[in-house]
C-alpha cells in the first residue's frame, strides 16, 4: 500500500510524525510525505525532524505567503503533479490547512482514496477559513478519522451516514503525540517561576482586532501583577503589539519556543490562557484548566465538561474567570475524550 500524505504547517507535521511512526512498524506500506511550504518555518530544520522523530518530507513544493486562491490553486497544481506520479492507494490529509483543502480536492478529481484525520470538528463560524476548509474535506473523503464522539455526531447530523465513506471514531493523533513527546521535553533556556501561566495569542481574530488585541492584553498585565505569565511570542503578534503600544512590561515574553521546549512549558505551567485550538486539547492531556481567549471553540467537550472556559476578549470576563478559576474548572483524567492513546494504530489498521 502507497500512502501520498500532504502537510503544510509545523502542527501537521507533529500529528503526522505520530502516525508516521506507526507506518514505519509495517513493511508492506509506503508513505511519501508532501510539505507544501504554506507555513515556511525557520524552526523546521533538519534538527526538528531528528528531534521530533519525524520523517523528512520526499517533496518540498514551496508554496506560501499567498492570497487564499492563489495558494489553494498552486497546491492543487503541484499536488496533482506528484499523485499522477506517485500513483498512491491513498491520499492522507489532516485537519483545515489550505493543504487540507488542495489535497483533499487533488486526491477526488484523481479518484485516490481520501483519508481525513481530524475530521467532523466545526466551529460553526463559517467567517474562518478553517471552517471552510474542513467542511469540504470532509466531503470528499472516503474514510473519516473522528478525534472526539462529537465529531462523529457532527457528521451524522450532516447526512454522512448516508454518504458513500466510513466514519471512524478514532480517538485524536494529539494525544498519541502528547504521551510520546512528554518523555523528550526540554526545559527553554530562561528562568520562569514556579506556579507561572502559560499564554499564547497568535489568532487573526484577536491579533487583527486592535479592541480585541488591547483587551486581552490589559487584562494579561494585570494578571501578571501578581502572577508570571509566560508568552512566547510569534514576530507578526509582536509587531502589532508594539504598533499599538500595548503595555508588556507585567508579562515574561519569549521567542516562539521549539515543540519539546512547548511541551514543558504547558507540562509545569499551573494555568494555560491561549486562542490556540491545539494547546487548548494539550492543556486537557496536561491535566492543566484553561482559559480559552476565543467567542467560540471545536473542542465543545473539554467547555462542557468543566476543563475549559470561554471568556473571548472581554477584558472584565478574562479577570473574573482568572480570579475564581480554581472552583470554576474540573479536571477528570478518567473521561478520556480523545481516546486511549493509541488512534495512529487504529487508523492504520483501519486503512490496510
Amino acid at each position: 500500500m502507497k500512502i501520498l500524505t500532504i502537510l503544510g504547517a509545523r502542527p501537521q507535521f507533529i500529528k503526522a510524525g505520530t502516525v508516521s511512526r506507526e507506518i514505519a512498524k509495517y513493511n508492506d506500506i509506503d508513505e511519501i510525505i508532501v510539505h507544501t511550504g504554506q507555513h515556511y518555518d525557520t524552526n523546521m530544520s533538519d534538527i526538528f525532524f531528528e528531534e521530533m522523530k519525524i520523517p523528512k518530507p520526499n517533496y518540498f513544493l514551496g508554496i506560501g505567503g499567498k492570497t487564499h486562491g492563489a495558494m489553494t490553486g498552486q497546491m492543487m497544481e503541484k499536488i496533482e503533479e506528484v499523485a499522477l506520479r506517485e500513483k498512491p492507494d491513498w491520499v492522507l490529509v489532516y485537519g483545515d490547512t489550505n493543504s487540507t483543502l488542495a489535497g483533499a480536492l487533488v486526491a477526488s478529481k484523481l479518484h485516490i482514496k481520501l483519508a481525513h484525520i481530524e475530521a467532523g470538528l466545526r466551529s460553526f463560524n463559517m467567517k474562518m477559513p478553517e471552517e471552510i476548509n474542513r467542511i469540504l474535506t470532509d466531503r470528499v473523503s472516503n474514510i473519516l478519522f473522528c478525534p472526539t464522539k462529537t465529531a462523529v455526531d457532527n457528521l451524522k447530523n450532516e447526512g454522512f451516514d448516508s454518504f458513500d465513506c466510513k466514519v471512524v471514531h478514532s480517538g485524536d493523533v494529539m494525544y498519541d503525540g502528547a504521551l510520546f513527546y512528554k518523555k523528550l521535553a526540554k526545559k527553554p533556556p530562561y528562568k520562569i517561576e514556579d506556579n507561572f501561566i502559560l499564554c499564547t495569542t497568535h489568532r487573526a481574530e484577536n491579533t487583527d482586532n486592535e479592541n480585541r488585541l488591547k483587551s486581552i492584553f490589559e487584562a494579561l498585565n494585570e494578571i501578571g501583577e501578581e502572577r508570571e505569565i509566560v508568552l512566547p511570542l510569534h514576530p507578526r503578534t509582536k509587531k502589532i503589539v508594539q504598533a499599538l503600544n500595548i503595555d508588556t512590561q507585567n508579562l515574561t515574553i519569549i521567542e516562539p519556543v521549539g515543540y519539546l521546549e512547548m511541551v514543558w512549558l504547558i507540562d509545569n505551567c499551573a494555568l494555560v490562557m491561549t486562542d490556540s485550538g491545539g494547546l487548548q486539547k494539550e492543556a486537557y492531556f496536561f491535566q492543566k484548566p484553561c482559559i480559552t481567549l476565543r467567542d467560540e471553540t471545536e473542542w465543545v467537550e473539554l467547555v462542557e465538561h468543566g476543563f475549559n472556559i470561554l471568556v473571548g476578549a472581554d477584558r472584565e470576563k478574562i479577570m473574573e474567570t482568572y480570579k475564581n478559576h480554581a472552583s470554576l474548572f474540573t479536571l477528570h483524567s478518567s473521561l478520556n475524550l480523545y481516546g486511549n492513546g493509541d488512534a495512529s494504530k487504529i487508523i492504520i489498521e483501519k486503512l490496510r
